[in-house]
């Protein structure tokens, strides 16, 4: 019987502190995030210099409620995971620094991750994966079509151009009057209205699978501005229906066409916008009218958004492949996939 594998990861990306004790890359044994919301809401965004003095704040007692809560010590960890892009560079490397700390003093191998391999493999929490698959990435700064070939082996075969769906979420909802991050409550909003405006699908007719959300979110902003010139009254709920409206469409039109041409069993969903009930409905719906024998598969909520049990899963990868850092690592704010 083989050793069952104990990793401690770190994620400190943006604006949550978390610390995971993960087993074999499927176990969550602990989980801490320590979210910092509430401190940019006031802001309307995440404040760069804000979120890594939090994370000085935060570290520290988030290992030892990581340690206490799966009952381990040091002793027991076979190895340490951590972030190291891409993200806020100063957030990176608070983690990156306590990461390192850990390891050092405790002989531990570093192990690096891809941030955005992390949310890909949230899934291994949920179901078995089956090579190749196919995920759709969906966060606050990325939004990715990615086939995913062998453990950890990623090609990347769509990005966006300039807004990731995230991002163009929280920046109509200030035009809708929600708070940062507004993603959430634009879906609510979706739900109960209509999709009455017509707003842009940009790209879906081109022969690629880029995405572009600039010209959507410009569309929505010029309309509710062009009404309040004209003292002309919108319903909101209508606005984010018509916006939601076309994010979906978008969204499906390229999943599906990078299904069809690279033809899998598994669709992987990952990111703070696969919390979004509004999509997690329209490709269910998409897969059944298609008659494709093919598993959907979101994280749970508690997982689509930053978190380090994620990275604990991807870092059991790179353990197995003995695929280790060393300490003089770096961030990588702008890392990516390559590009196919």
């Amino acid at each position: 019987m083989e050793k069952d594998t104990l990793i401690m990861s770190f994620e400190s990306s943006c604006d949550e502190t978390s610390i995971a004790i993960i087993k074999n890359g499927k176990e969550i044994l602990s989980n801490i995030i320590a979210t910092q919301i509430k401190s940019h809401q006031r802001f309307g965004g995440v404040v760069p210099e804000v979120a890594s003095r939090h994370h000085v704040e935060e570290v520290t007692r988030c290992i030892n409620m990581a340690l206490d809560e799966a009952k381990v010590g040091y002793s027991d960890l076979d190895a340490v995971a951590v972030t190291y892009g891409p993200g806020l560079v100063g957030s990176l490397l608070i983690g990156i620094m306590a990461a390192k700390t850990v390891a050092f003093a405790h002989n531990l191998p570093l192990i690096k991750v891809n941030h955005l391999a992390g949310h890909i493999y949230s899934a291994n929490f949920v179901t078995d994966l089956q090579y190749p698959f196919m995920s759709l990435l969906v966060s606050g700064g990325h939004t990715e079509i990615v086939l995913v070939t062998a453990p950890g082996v990623f090609h990347t075969l769509g990005d966006t151009r300039d807004d990731a769906v995230g991002e163009a979420y929280d920046k109509i909802g200030r035009i809708l009057g929600i708070n940062y991050p507004a993603g959430k409550k634009v879906d609510q909003m979706a739900a109960k209205g209509k999709d009455t405006f017509n707003f842009p699908r940009a790209m879906v007719q081109e022969d690629n699978l880029d995405f572009s959300f600039s010209g959507l979110k410009s569309a929505f902003i010029n309309r509710v501005h062009h009404a309040d010139q004209v003292h002309e009254q919108l319903n909101k709920d209508d606005l984010a229906a018509s916006f939601q409206g076309a994010v979906l469409d978008i969204l499906s039109n390229k999943t599906f066409r990078a299904l069809k041409q690279h033809p899998v069993k598994q669709l992987i969903v990952g990111g703070g916008v696969s919390a979004n009930q509004g999509l997690r409905k329209r490709l269910a719906e998409e897969i059944e009218k298609r008659h494709m024998d093919m598993e959907l598969v979101f994280p749970p909520l508690r997982l689509c958004g930053d978190n380090a049990a994620m990275i604990g899963a991807m870092a059991q990868i790179q353990y197995d492949k003995g695929d280790f850092a060393k300490l003089d690592l770096n961030a990588d704010p702008s890392l990516d996939f390559d590009m196919e």
